[in-house]
């Protein structure tokens, strides 16, 4: 099955430069990824290490294609109340006290304490009934799955339904179908497998950490006042520490974390001092920083600027 796609995104060149203009940085096996799930209408699944930009990019879709975010963030416990649907049980029982107070409580029925106006929807329905139900025109949501490895695979088995139809059934309503299927993109760090069955459902695309030169660009597109001398030392240091034995290494948020905080303390170059004095914006376990400040940071220093 094919979609439309709008004309400002209709090719993996287009999605680049869309993606561009709102500073982030795609390559082209990735804006193909994109495309192919517009085209296609078919969810795409972003795996990589944290702090990469699989979110972000949800984001950036979303605002290029000028529509609704909806995000669901997964955790361990997630269930149908909390990622589809619950009732609002407080406005139920006022509204049972109003009919017995009208004296009209012995003539209800289900149907009147259970309806829409009763209805809490979470991001799943909000999803599937955006611009469907309603008849309305315009660009689908974007739903984005966040972190899907960290729900239950019971959860994923029933997420594997609803992508499938694009439609929930509420006993008490009805089955709600969406008209024009949500954009979606499932992210996951990989902390457990992604079940096979919700993998063939999605198109699949592995983002890995950035080269140091896409890495600089990407540090020049969202922290433009950074000079390029100090950007390009803070791309250098952050890969020299993805190649040490921590705990944590730094993702792409890090990085621009960093040079943001040292362009705050008016830096212009990176020193050694300003590297101990700043290790907490860019490393997030204190072991990692205890074992980088001091002779580390002095050595990881000259090492990559000798590369530069």
């Amino acid at each position: 099955m094919t979609t439309n796609v709008p004309a400002d995104l209709d090719s993996a060149a287009a999605i680049t430069a869309a993606f561009r203009e709102r500073d982030y940085i795609a390559d082209r096996a990735l804006a193909t990824s994109v495309f192919l799930s517009l085209r296609l209408d078919k969810p795409l699944l972003l795996e990589g290490e944290a702090g990469v930009g699989k979110t972000e990019l949800a984001k950036v879709l979303a605002a290029s294609l000028g529509t609704r975010l909806i995000r669901l963030q997964c955790y361990e416990g997630l269930d149908v109340n909390n990622a589809v649907y619950e009732w609002n049980y407080p406005r139920q029982m006022l509204e049972i006290r109003l009919m017995e107070a009208r004296g009209a409580a012995d003539h209800a029925t289900a149907h009147d304490i259970f309806g829409p106006d009763f209805l809490i929807k979470r991001p799943l329905l909000q999803a599937l009934e955006a611009n469907g139900t309603d008849g309305t025109e315009g660009e689908p949501p974007v739903l984005l799955i966040d972190e899907i490895d960290r729900a239950d695979e019971e959860f994923e088995a029933y997420l594997l339904e609803i992508l499938s139809d694009y439609q929930v059934t509420v006993p008490e309503i009805g089955t709600i179908r969406a008209v024009r299927p949500p954009r979606v993109i499932l992210t996951s760090n990989r902390t457990r497998e992604v079940h096979d069955a919700l993998k063939r459902r999605c198109l699949y695309h592995w983002i890995d950490y950035p080269s140091a030169d896409k890495e600089f660009e990407i540090v020049l597109a969202r922290v433009p006042n950074a000079p390029e001398s100090l950007a390009r030392a803070v791309v250098s240091f952050v890969h020299r520490l993805r190649e040490a034995d921590l705990t944590k290494v730094p993702g792409i948020a890090e990085t621009l974390d960093w040079a943001a905080a040292l362009l705050a303390l008016g830096a212009k170059e990176l020193t050694p001092e300003m590297v101990d004095e700043t290790l907490g914006v860019v490393l997030k376990y204190e072991e990692d920083v205890r074992g980088v400040r001091g002779t580390n940071a002095r050595r990881y220093l000259a090492e990559t600027s000798a590369q530069r």
